[in-house]
């Protein structure tokens, strides 16, 4: 017969989380444990026989085992033996309990059993309390341990398998770039085969020629993304925030969107509101926000599609949709498309999917002008809405549009100067000379520093464009020996690389640099900053 032994009061079974099993063949020793354990936090269980403790072992899990040697049946050697090896007793402590003085064979006997301690009739409490609250609370410990370990082993478990996505998320990313990288080189290298040939009709050079213009724009966008959105995720982009005309900045994208739109087939429609919308933001990253958003809808929608870009005021806010009737979203990809790398899965006859930053990106910036963005759609090939909604601010009391100090500004008219030009990239340097000679000027190219410094002094150029990565004497190190000669006091210095974040900047500056220009250089970048530079002529002969 087995029964629980009620706790003392003010503890209760239920709120204690250890159980401590007595086992005893005379219920007045029973009784006697009772008492002297009143108060212990545990839950004290009762057995009369061997037998009856094996059936409380097999429900519950116990920390301490309070056994009596001399029992009938079984006595309690025996018991400790058939659950030794047990799985559940593992943690279990046994204090064996003996009337009869045990010999030093019983004790090794015991120990051999799993026995922790022996106590000897009659029993004294002290040292009874004592020894039982020490076992309670180590079982206590060690439970708690096990629990930390087991979660501890969970979150490693966890971890790995998150680690291990991510590894499949950058091998697959690194498998796109690979593909969306060739694709516009394809175009391009056929492109110039095809003005290798003899005696191409100009119209075919010319469609050659725009053929490379829109995949190099392409390259450069996937590359300027991937940076974006780099930088934002390391927390190093600063927006350059202002009372801005949403209408304008809605305008500016879709101006650097439609040709892609027009070139897939599709219609647009442009649904604006009468009057300023006015926004505290950065214009250049609005801009690309909804360029983003654009270019996407457009290349997620089949050829002879309609996309629709909308903006309304709504309470306090403005919110810009862009809708499409294209390829669609299904349910399980949209809670995570503005995650990075996240590409919505396309058959093989329907093209690229992109890198899957776009969203990521616009996501981030929109968040940065505490805003929000969300996407809806009904599902595949039923078309996606993109809405952007963004916190309105007072109007101003006089707003200089961009467009209209745009236009405003004197169109770019550079004179013939002479221009060095130094790259140890051979096809880079003749190609951007190339382009300089077309426009009038007097062109000297050099494959490294020291070439530069050598025809240099003969050459005496206005402007010298310095490529920074380069042998035997870097860019940084070409500038500062130009700048200790005396033809190069005042020659205009314009760092051309492909580094281009703002500590980069900061060290071309630092280092005498009068401008920094990002490669692939913009023609009209380019121009813009050597009109910039000429002043300088005045104290040259000229060309």
């Amino acid at each position: 017969m087995a029964a629980p032994i009620t706790p003392s009061a003010g503890t209760s079974p239920a709120l204690s989380d250890v159980n401590v099993l007595i086992v005893d063949d005379q219920p007045g020793k029973l009784l006697t444990y009772r008492a002297i354990l009143d108060g212990i936090d545990a839950n004290l269980v009762a057995a009369e026989s061997a037998r009856s403790a094996l059936d409380q072992l097999l429900r519950a899990e116990f920390a301490l085992l309070l056994i009596d040697v001399c029992m009938p049946e079984l006595d309690g050697f025996e018991l400790a033996a058939m659950i030794r090896d047990h799985p559940r007793f593992q943690r279990t402590s046994i204090i064996f309990v003996s009337a009869m003085p045990q010999t030093e064979l019983d004790r090794l006997r015991g120990y051999r059993y799993g026995a922790v301690d022996f106590l000897q009739v009659p029993i004294v409490p002290e040292i009874l309390r004592s020894k039982v609250s020490v076992f309670v609370e180590l079982y206590r410990k060690t439970k708690e341990l096990e629990d930390l370990n087991q979660l501890l082993e969970r979150r490693v478990a966890q971890r790995t398998a998150e680690l291990e996505e991510a590894g499949r998320h950058k091998d697959e990313f690194l498998a796109v770039l690979a593909h969306e990288l060739r694709n516009p080189l394809a175009a391009i290298r056929s492109a110039t085969q095809v003005m290798a040939f003899p005696d191409v009709p100009p119209a075919v050079s010319a469609r050659s020629m725009a053929v490379i213009q829109r995949q190099i724009e392409h390259l450069v966008r996937l590359i300027d993304d991937l940076v974006d959105v780099s930088r934002i995720t390391r927390g190093i982009v600063e927006l350059r925030r202002r009372t801005e005309d949403m209408t304008g900045i809605v305008h500016r994208a879709v101006e650097a969107s439609r040709p892609f739109i027009d070139g897939r087939g599709h219609t647009f429609a442009l649904d604006l509101p009468g009057e300023p919308v006015f926004v505290d933001g950065d214009a250049t990253r609005l801009t690309q926000v909804l360029t983003n958003v654009l270019h996407n809808a457009a290349k997620f929608t089949e050829p002879g599609g309609h996309i629709t870009l909308t903006m309304r005021r709504e309470e306090r806010e403005v919110a810009i949709r862009v809708t499409d009737t294209g390829v669609g979203v299904s349910p399980e990809i949209l809670p995570t498309v503005f995650e990075l790398f996240t590409q919505v899965k396309r058959p093989l006859d329907r093209g690229s999917s992109g890198l899957g930053i776009g969203l990521a990106l616009v996501h981030r910036l929109v968040v940065m002008h505490e805003g929000t963005v969300s996407i809806s759609s009904e599902g595949p090939a039923r078309g996606t809405e993109v809405c952007i909604r963004l916190p309105l601010i007072d109007p101003p009391e006089q707003v200089k549009k961009h467009d209209e100090v745009k236009a405003s500004e004197p169109a770019v008219s550079v004179q013939p100067c002479r221009i060095l030009v130094v790259d140890d990239n051979g096809d880079a340097a003749d190609a951007l000379a190339a382009l300089l000679r077309n426009a009038g000027h007097d062109v000297l190219t050099a494959e490294d520093g020291v070439e530069a410094l050598r025809v240099g002094s003969t050459f005496t150029p206005h402007v010298a464009l310095l490529d920074l990565g380069m042998p035997r004497l870097n860019g940084y190190d070409t500038a500062k020996r130009i700048r200790e000669q005396p033809w190069g006091r005042q020659v205009g210095l314009v760092a051309i690389t492909g580094w281009g974040q703002p500590k980069d900047r900061d060290r071309t500056l630092q280092a005498g640099f009068d401008a920094h220009l990002v490669k692939p250089v913009d023609d009209r970048e380019l121009f813009s900053v050597l009109e910039r530079l000429m002043p300088r002529r005045s104290r040259h002969a000229s060309p």
